[in-house]
């Protein structure tokens, strides 16, 4: 289990140092990193969040964020959910997150572009697979934005802010 987790995670992409001098990293049990997001958690399926887990978050992070985007959608990018203000203790979503605006540990929710709170998941048209990236950022702040921001309020609040940040992707073709 261990080597399959080492081998599904993905080196923080800013090359920031996590606590003990390890990368922040991001990884999945649902899927590999490059590999193929299982049925259930796509609209084809039951639509679940999946599982991810996370650690080494720098020192001097104040909140989490996340962003799930599909980069290859026809109209572009592609937004399929939005999470910030997770608290620093916090080192997973568990799969099938609440869709509320606010979750149990206080971290928000905001708008995907299916106009809905939370998690959506991968809907493709038929044809090549498409990516989906899971992106991560430890933060130096508290965004205290609203729940139901969008990503770009997001990241519009969060730029000059982000410590350290790791992404996973999956792929999904109907």
């Amino acid at each position: 289990m261990v080597a399959l987790l080492a081998a599904i995670s993905i080196r923080l992409t800013s090359g920031a140092q996590g606590t003990g001098g390890s990368s922040m990293e991001l990884r999945s049990s649902a899927f590999q990193n490059g590999g193929d997001i299982p049925r259930k958690h796509t609209c084809d399926g039951t639509d679940l969040s999946p599982p991810l887990r996370w650690e080494n978050p720098p020192a001097g992070t104040k909140s989490l964020a996340l962003i799930a985007d599909d980069p290859d959608a026809p109209v572009g990018t592609w937004v399929h959910w939005v999470i910030y203000d997770m608290p620093t203790a916090t080192t997973e979503l568990a799969e099938g997150a609440p869709v509320t605006e606010t979750l149990a540990n206080g971290a928000k929710q905001g708008i995907n572009d299916f106009r809905k709170v939370g998690y959506g998941g991968p809907c493709p048209p038929p044809g090549p697979a498409h990516r989906y990236f899971f992106k991560l950022y430890a933060l130096d702040k508290e965004t205290n934005l609203k729940p139901r921001s969008t990503k770009q309020q997001l990241l519009d609040t969060i730029k000059g802010h982000i410590l350290a940040e790791a992404q996973l992707m999956g792929r999904y073709k109907r």
